[in-house]
Parts: structure tokens; sequence; C-alpha cells
């Protein structure tokens, strides 16, 4: 920073400024205020004094600090011999010395930065030079890596090649020792046919027998090959083919001979548990036929298969003591327990396995193997023995199902065997494959027995049903029929929970189907089949039910017909057939109930069949295209056979209905019903005995059919039978003549048989009985009013015209010439 005198004549006296101040963290205000702090202590002191009475004098303070008089009359008061800032003088001058110093600072630092850029431009022009200079040297420094470069691989390649080649000899000296070798033992082995007395120590020695091993495969291979490419023609050829063949012949006597050797000792070894010394003659067997004898060997000799005691402890455990019946849940368990053990020695032999051969897999292949096909397919070909289709197995020895049953325990167990050895190891045997060719025999007829299993099955329980019906009609027979009601009870009725184990024993077929199916195609042609039987069960079995339970509406309506007698009867007949007629009418309405019980059970079992295909068959058959549609068609055309017989069943039961209603109105209906004497007494407004019997006999028999239909089947029959008892009242009243109170008493039947079908909840019988009312007023109104009956309501015309004729003043009134001109005029 700048240096100066205190004293007060300091601004005579140059700055010291130096260029060292404007480096770094260089400040202004810093160099100003140290300009200037020499020169303003005076002049803050004064000022300080002066803002001592600030209070008093009115001053205001500046913005920097200093105070300034806040009037004129201040300075006066001061007095004008004193200057307001005596030290600007000083300062300029101090300013312009500062000024002078800086601009020769300036110049010094413009003559320094010339001179710095001068030099830096001469250092740059040397420093380029010397890069090019460096670039050039760094080119030829390159390409004279590049030319040693190409030396180094020209050395190399010509090193390789000679290795190559000294490697080359060497494997051909090698390979020609080895021939010399090779050579000298053939012409040993060649020597004459069947002598392998004069072989080298090396083909007796037990301790060389790999390397014995080795050379004689070696020398077999050569003879063989050269005795295929050995031209006959040639008669040097022929000599040295003829030659080796004497060598090949005595090269495989030893080889079997050696072989023989190794496997006797390979057993011995086997006996003592010596895992070393059996790896040691497997890997030397290895050699034949990549040691697939030894292979064999092995596995054939292991005691599973060739212990006859084994074999018969399988047959126990499984089938249980000779002579007694099987089932399959003791075969399951019996099979558990044999495949555990099985797997287990498996596993066992596995460990010697995997501690004695080379090739391990292979021998785990044709162990495994081995199981399945000698001791698994043995105990199987004594589990299973297919039964005929032509002559079943009877049921009393468990029919076509126990075979079914333990085809099933037998493959599903033998899958679960066939898993197990694939963890344990089987190498590249498909052991799936193995497995499922076991059963291939029987999967062939499969579902050709699983249908004749059902079919069997369900010819069982219908001559179980028919001998439990025969057992209770033996029973009953003896006690007689009371009024025909036992005409239906005498035909065995349809049963739900027969149907039910139809189901039940189709949900069993299909688990097997499922079970024994792997693809979807075969599984949804098998389900189908199964599913097919069902239908055809089901369909038949409630059909026939349904035709037993209209054949009872059949009997009731021959013993009514049986007892239609003439007039002009004694008491004492009349009184017979009334009473057999009463009979017949029992009959008939037993008949109705047990009919509308077998449509009522009929219509439970199709949606239990229905829900079980919802359930069970839907998701096997959607996978394959157009099966779930064709089964949906085949379940409904299966079931057409039992609606046709349930549609003529109901129209027996509306026949049977009516003829008893006819009954009871011909016999209960009296002419003085609708004709009471006039003799003052007032009208009888109840409903006449005939009405009420009949209302009561269709409320009672009625409630069956309200109970077992359901529906449109529901709505269709009500409508039907309301029709009909509709037409029978007509022409009932037809055969009687009504007076004015007669009329009422119509009226009251009327609307008595109309509250009744009102609960056919069936609007057009409904309307109908409306118009019987308005039908009914014909007999009640003038004969002058006659005609205004039938302006709102035309369509009845025709029936008033009848129920006019009826009137008992019909003559006497002459009504038809006065009713002529409403007749013409509605035609």
């Amino acid at each position: 920073m700048p240096e100066r005198s205190k004293s007060s004549s300091v601004s005579n006296l140059p700055l010291i400024l130096d260029i060292d101040d404007f480096k770094g963290d260089f400040s202004f205000d810093a160099l100003f205020g140290n300009l200037v702090n020499e020169l303003l202590p005076s002049f803050q002191e004064e000022e300080a004094d002066t803002a001592g009475g600030h209070g008093l004098g009115g001053t205001e303070a500046l913005p920097n600090g200093h105070a300034r008089a806040s009037s004129d009359a201040a300075k006066f008061a001061q007095g004008d011999s004193i200057p307001l800032f005596p030290e600007v003088d000083a300062l300029l001058s101090l300013f312009k010395d500062s000024c002078k110093e800086l601009i020769d600072l300036r110049k010094q630092v413009d003559g320094k930065l010339y001179n710095l850029k001068k030099e830096v431009s001469t250092q740059d022009a040397k420093h380029r030079k010397t890069l090019t200079e460096l670039e050039k040297g760094v080119d030829g420094l390159f390409d004279s890596f590049a030319r040693l470069d190409s030396r180094i691989s020209s050395v190399g390649q010509t090193a390789a090649k000679i290795g190559d080649h000294l490697q080359s000899a060497d494997a051909q000296r090698e390979t020609a020792s080895q021939t010399i070798e090779l050579v000298k033992y053939l012409m040993e082995f060649n020597s004459s046919p069947g002598d392998l007395m004069e072989l080298s120590p090396l083909f007796s020695d037990d301790s060389r027998v790999a390397e014995a091993a080795s050379i004689a495969q070696k020398l077999r291979s050569f003879a063989e090959e050269d005795i295929a490419r050995a031209v006959p023609s040639v008669v040097g050829s022929a000599t040295a083919s003829r030659g080796l063949e004497v060598a090949v012949a005595n090269l495989q006597e030893y080889c079997n001979e050696l072989e023989n050797r190794l496997l006797s000792r390979f057993d011995a070894a086997s006996q003592r548990r010596e895992l070393s010394t059996m790896s040691e003659c497997a890997k030397i067997l290895s050699q034949f036929n990549r040691g697939s004898s030894a292979m064999q060997h092995y596995v054939a000799t292991r005691p599973m298969f060739i212990d006859v005691e084994i074999m018969n402890s399988d047959t126990r455990l499984v089938l249980g003591d000779q002579g007694s019946q099987a089932s399959p849940s003791n075969v399951a368990r019996g099979l558990s327990s044999l495949y555990k053990e099985i797997t287990d020695t498996v596993r066992k032999e596995a460990a010697t396995i995997m501690a004695v051969f080379p090739s391990p897999n292979d021998v785990m292949s044709i162990l495994v193997q081995r199981v399945l096909e000698q001791r698994v397919t043995a105990l199987l070909d004594k589990l299973l023995v297919k039964p005929s289709l032509v002559n079943p197995p009877p049921m009393e020895e468990g029919g076509l199902l126990l075979y079914l049953r333990m085809l099933a325990v037998a493959y599903e167990k033998t899958q679960e065997l066939a898993r197990e050895l694939r963890a344990v190891g089987c190498g590249d045997l498909d052991v799936e494959g193995l497995t499922e060719s076991l059963f291939s025999s029987h999967m062939d007829e499969y579902p050709e027995h699983e249908q004749a299993s059902l079919g069997q099955l369900y010819q069982a329980k219908l001559d179980e049903l028919r001998a439990e019906n025969q057992n209770v009609s033996d029973s009953t027979g003896t006690i007689g029929r009371s009024k025909g009601a036992s005409v239906a009870s005498s035909h065995q009725q349809i049963s739900v929970a027969v149907v039910t184990e139809f189901v039940r024993w189709n949900e069993e077929a299909l688990t097997r189907c499922t079970l024994f199916s792997s693809q979807p195609a075969t599984l949804a042609a098998n389900v189908k089949a199964v599913f097919t039987c069902l239908l055809d069960q089901v369909s038949q079995y409630i059909t026939d039910g349904l035709e037993r339970a209209r054949d009872s509406l059949t009997e009731a309506a021959t013993m009514r017909e049986r007892f239609v007698l003439g007039t002009n009867l004694s008491r004492r007949v009349a009184a017979a057939a009334a009473s057999a007629a009463e009979a017949a009418a029992a009959a008939g309405e037993s008949s109705f109930r047990s009919f509308m019980v077998a449509v009522q059970r009929c219509g439970s079992s199709v949606a239990i069949v229905q829900q079980y295909f919802a359930n069970s068959i839907s998701r096997l058959l959607l996978p394959v295209d157009g099966a779930h549609a064709a089964s949906c068609e085949e379940m409904a055309t299966a079931m057409s056979s039992a609606e046709g017989a349930a549609y003529k069943g109901l129209q027996q039961c509306i026949e049977t209905v009516m003829a008893e209603v006819e009954r009871l109105l011909s016999a209960e209906q009296k002419a003085t019903d609708y004709r009471s004497p006039d003799d003052g007494m007032a009208p009888d407004h109840r409903p006449t005995n005939a009405c009420t019997r009949v209302v009561a006999y269709l409320s009672r028999v009625l409630e069956a059919a309200f109970t077992a239909l359901e529906g449109l089947n529901k709505q269709a029959f009500l409508t039907e039978l309301g029709n009909r008892l509709y037409k029978g009242l007509l022409n009932h009243w037809q055969k009687f003549t009504f007076n004015p109170s007669g009329g009422l008493r119509l009226k009251r039947d009327i609307t008595e048989y109309g509250e009744f079908v009102r609960s056919f909840n069936a609007p057009s019988v409904d309307e109908k009985f409306e118009l019987l009312g308005i039908l009914a007023n014909v007999f009640i109104v003038a004969p002058e009013s006659l005609s205004s009956l039938f302006e709102g309501t035309p369509s009845i015309r025709k029936d008033a015209q009848r129920f006019i004729q009826l009137r008992e003043d019909y003559k006497s009134a002459k009504l038809a010439s006065r009713l002529s001109s409403l007749w013409s005029g509605s035609s």
C-alpha cells in the first residue's frame, strides 16, 4: 500500500505506489482509504465535536455520517474566516500525484506485458519447431517398430512351422514306433490259428491288463479295416487278407478270453465290495464294445433280477395270499411299499455305479430299463388280466369295474415310480415313455372297457331294482288292492338317488379318463364316450320310469271305461257300478300323483346331469374345437325321449282329471240345482254340491302338479287344463234348464270355479271364466233386457245364443223370434 509522512506538508511529498499492491485481492476502497486517511483525521475530529450538539443545533446527519448545519444562521454564527473544508487542496494535490504515479505504473506494466508477449512468441516458435522435429522422430520410430514387428511375426511363423514340423515328425516317429510294435504283436497273433501260447509277456501279465486290452483292440481294429479294404482280384492283397483273418480270429479269441477274465475279476471284487478293483475292471472293459458287456453283466447279476424269492415276495406284497380277492386299496398300499423298496434299491445301486463305472448314466439307463421291463412287468402281468368284452366277469367277482380300478391304481403308482426313478437318475432313458408302453395293451381297448363297465353297472342296478320291486309286490300282493290305489304303487318309481349313483359311476370313470389320457384330443374323445353312456343311462331310466307311470294312467283309464254302464239299471247294479267307479277314480287320482312325482324326479335328475356336465365335463371338452357343442347337442337329443314321454303323460293326466270332473258333475249335479221351484223361499247363494265336489277334487289332485311342475311346463299344463275345464263345464251346463234363481246359482258356481282357476296364473283362462260370468246373466235378466247384455262383448254372442235356449221361458217368452234380429246382426 502507499506510504507517506504524517506531517501537514505531506502533499508536497511524492507518493510511493507499488505494482504488487494491485496483485491478489485488490480493493479500490482500501487504496483510496489509505490515501486520504492521513488528511482527514482532523476534519473527522471537528465533525465529531460538532455532532455533540446535534440535539440542540438542529443539524441533519448526512448519509456518509457527517453532519450538516440546518440553516444559514449557523454559518454566520461560526464566522467566515475558517473554510468549510480546508483539506480539499491537499486532497486535490494528492489525487493529482496519485494519478501521475498510476499512469507511470500503467506504462511500466504495459512495457512488461510487451516484453512478456515478445518472449512468449519467441518461446512458442521454438516450441513449435521442437514439436515438428519430435513428430518426425516419432514417425521414424513407428516405422522402425512396424519393421521390427513384421520381422518378429515372420520369425514367429517360421518358428511355429518348425515346431509343427517337429511335432509332426515326433508324432510320426511315435506312430511309426507304435506301428512297429503293433506289427510285431500282429505277427505274433498271425502265426497260426488258435495258437496263443507264443505271445509276448504283455498279453499274459495281469499287472498290464489295461495295456494289453488297449493294444489288442487296436490290432483287431487295424486287421478288420485292412480286410475290409482288401481287393480280392489282387493276389497279393488276397493273400495278405487271408493272413490277417488268422490274426483277427486269434485276436477275437484273445479279447473274449481277456474280457471273461476281467468279468470274473469284476464279479469277485463285486462280492467283496472292492469298489476300486471294480472300477479298474470296468474302465478296462469299457474298451470292449464301449463296456456294454460289463454294464449288462453287472445289471443282470443284481439279486432283484435273479432271486426267485424276491419275485414271489413282490407278488405276495401286492396281491396278498394266493386265492384271496385283492382289493384296489390293498393293491395301492402294496404297490406303494414295493415301489418304495425298488426306489431305495436303485438308489443304493446308483451310488455303487457312480463310483465304479466310467459311464454311470449308461449303466443307470440299463438298470432302470431292466427294473421296469422285468420286475415291474412281471408283477403287472399277474395283477392286470385284461377281461373279455364278450364274456365279462360277473359283478359277483367285481366285474369290469374291478379290472379298471386295478388298472388305474397300477398306472398311477407306476407313474409315481417312474418319476422317482427319474429323480434318482436314469441317463438318457425315456422312463415316462417306457412306463406308458407297459400299459399299451390295456390302453388300446380302455374306452371300450370303460363303456362296457358302465353298461354292466347299469344293468346290475336295474336287476337289483326289479328284484326289490318284485319283493315289495309279493309282500303287498296278499293284502289286495283297496279302491285301486295300488295300481300306481305296483310300478317302480323314478329315484333321484339312483340317478345320482349313475353320475357317481361316471365321475369315477371320468377320473380314470383324465389319468390315462395325456393328449387333449384323446381326453376329449374318451370323456365324450363316457358322458354319452351317462346320457343313455339317465335317458333310458327316466323314460322307462315315465312310461311306467303312464301305464298306471292307462290302467286307471281302462278301469273307468270298464265301469261305464248304460241307463235303466237296477238299484243293485247301479250301486255296484258306482262303487267300481269310485275305485277307478281313486286309481286315477293315485296314478296322477304318481306321474307328477315321476315328472318332478325326472326334472331333478336332468338338473343333476346338467350340473355335472357344467362342473366336470365342460372344462375337459372346451380345449377341443366342436367337442363341447357336440356334447350339448347330444345331451338335448338324449333327453328328448324323456320329454316326449312326459308330454304324453301330462296329456293323460289332463284326461284323467277331466274324466273325474265329468263323473262328479254327472253324479252330483241335480236338475233342481238350476231350476229351483218358486216357492217363495229365499234363493240359495251357496255353490252347488257338484261345484263344491269338483273344486275340492281339483284342489286336492292339482296340489301334486303345483309341486312337481315348474316354469313354462307348469304354465302350459295349467293353461291346457283350464281350457279343458272351461269346455267341459260349457258342455255340462248344456244339459240343464235355468230359471232366474237357477241363473243366480249358476253364477255362484262360475264364481267359485273362476276363483279356483285364478291360482293357475293363466290370463287367457281367467278371461274365459269372466266371460262365463257374463253369460250367466242371460238366465237372470228379463227377456226385454237380453239384447243389452252383449253390447260391450260381441265375442260371446254365439255362446250366449246357446245359453239363452236353456232359459225356462225360452219358448213361452218367444225369445227366438224376439232375438232373431240380434243374431242376424251379429252374423
